[in-house]
């Protein structure tokens, strides 16, 4: 589903910010991208969705080289991808149904074979009462969660989320996790990138990913 092979990424002429780095992730994977603030996290997550080109290396995705596929296909490849920014990028003129709705509509479904499944999913996460405000309005937290809901509302085949729990209570993060896991169930490859070693030694099985100073090593920690 993922294959990076010596990928090394650096931004102009600076220094490279990732060295070498290779994994593999099959189909239904579960892991989580840890390592301290600055170790590149968020620009390993970014090359995964076809946010940014390596410098060199080779990326792989569905099987098909990234490095080689056509500009024109870059769209259709990043909706089976699921994304769940830092920074929420929700759109401040729709509201929060609208907003979660949104990878349905751009993909030509009809609000009407959508509508109940959208409100479902609001309130699994906890905004089934917000479905008709707007994002300036939703404090922190829910900014999160509706950023969740709207990179799990199509089923994606990959799931990417950057800190998804960073913004929420334990209790909650607890919730949120039993969502991704379930939507690994389903056949969802998940890669979650956090600091929270709690999230990770509870969920067992996951694989681990550490970044430290732009490499990467594999393993299995806490619950796996």
């Amino acid at each position: 589903m993922i294959r990076f092979e010596n990928v090394g990424l650096r931004y102009g002429a600076g220094p490279e910010i990732l060295h070498d780095v290779s994994f593999e992730l099959e189909k239904g994977a579960f892991a989580f991208l840890t390592g301290p603030s600055g170790a590149g996290k968020t620009t390993l997550l970014k090359l995964m969705y076809l946010g940014l080109r390596p410098t060199r290396g080779l990326i792989h995705m569905f099987d098909r080289d990234v490095a080689t596929l056509p500009r024109a296909e870059h769209a259709a490849m990043r909706r089976r991808i699921g994304v769940v920014f830092q920074d929420f990028r929700l759109l401040d003129h729709l509201t929060t149904f609208e907003n979660v709705a949104l990878p349905l509509f751009v993909d030509g479904r009809k609000p009407a074979d959508y509508a109940d499944d959208v409100m479902e999913l609001l309130a699994w996460v906890g905004l089934g009462e917000h479905a008709n405000t707007y994002p300036p309005v939703l404090s922190g937290g829910e900014k999160q969660r509706a950023a969740i809901a709207r990179a799990i509302v199509g089923q994606p085949r990959i799931l990417l989320a950057d800190e998804p729990t960073g913004n929420v209570d334990p209790a909650l993060a607890r919730h949120l996790m039993r969502l991704f896991v379930e939507l690994n169930r389903l056949g969802t490859t998940v890669v979650i990138a956090t600091h929270d070693r709690q999230i990770i030694e509870e969920t067992k099985g996951a694989a681990v990913m550490r970044l430290e100073d732009g490499r990467l090593r594999i393993g299995r920690e806490g619950g796996a």
